[in-house]
């Protein structure tokens, strides 16, 4: 039995310029306090009648928390690409992994909270995937698969119930995958 207290190091993001290129790394919460630009992940899996499939975010979650967002969002670690951390947080979260192919790229930045800014170069991926996913309760209250109407609808009707990133780029998303 150790004495030593858990050594776990914070979780550390990759900052990037306006380029994509790396220019360090920091401890995630502290990029997110400051605002400072890093490499991020969001990944979109659709099936086979069209759907998307969405994720509730975890209550738990230190922002956006209870928000419908895309299959699952990570940031790359130092040394990590953009598709083994796509494919990593896929099944950390969802429980299910499934090819994923590299789909554009956007910047984005918003104020969270008064604490809180998301700056993010983020690489979105899409997947395709059949049957049900086995999510993360730490990470996932709850999922849906969603047609592209009705999703659009929702969406209007209540945008307040979505991450401020899904809103900027769904409709993307869905014209990547034909629909």
């Amino acid at each position: 039995m150790s004495l030593l207290p858990d050594a776990t190091p914070p979780e550390q993001v990759i900052l990037v310029d306006a380029d994509d290129r790396e220019i360090g790394a920091a401890e995630k919460l502290e990029a997110h306090r400051r605002g400072l630009l890093h490499r991020a992940i969001s990944v979109f899996v659709f099936n086979g009648q069209g759907e998307m499939l969405l994720q509730r975010r975890a209550e738990g979650k230190y922002h956006s928390a209870g928000l419908w967002s895309n299959a699952c969002c990570t940031h790359p670690r130092p040394g990590e690409s953009t598709a083994e951390a796509a494919a990593r947080r896929l099944a950390e979260e969802m429980g299910f992994g499934c090819p994923l192919e590299p789909a554009f790229s956007f910047v984005y930045r918003v104020q969270l909270t008064e604490a809180l800014a998301e700056h993010e170069y983020d690489h979105v991926l899409l997947g395709r995937y059949e049957g049900a996913p086995a999510p993360n309760p730490d990470e996932v209250m709850a999922w849906r698969w969603a047609g592209a109407e009705a999703l659009r609808r929702d969406v209007a009707a209540r945008p307040e119930a979505y991450t401020y990133w899904f809103r900027e780029v769904y409709e993307r998303a869905l014209g990547c995958a034909g629909l």
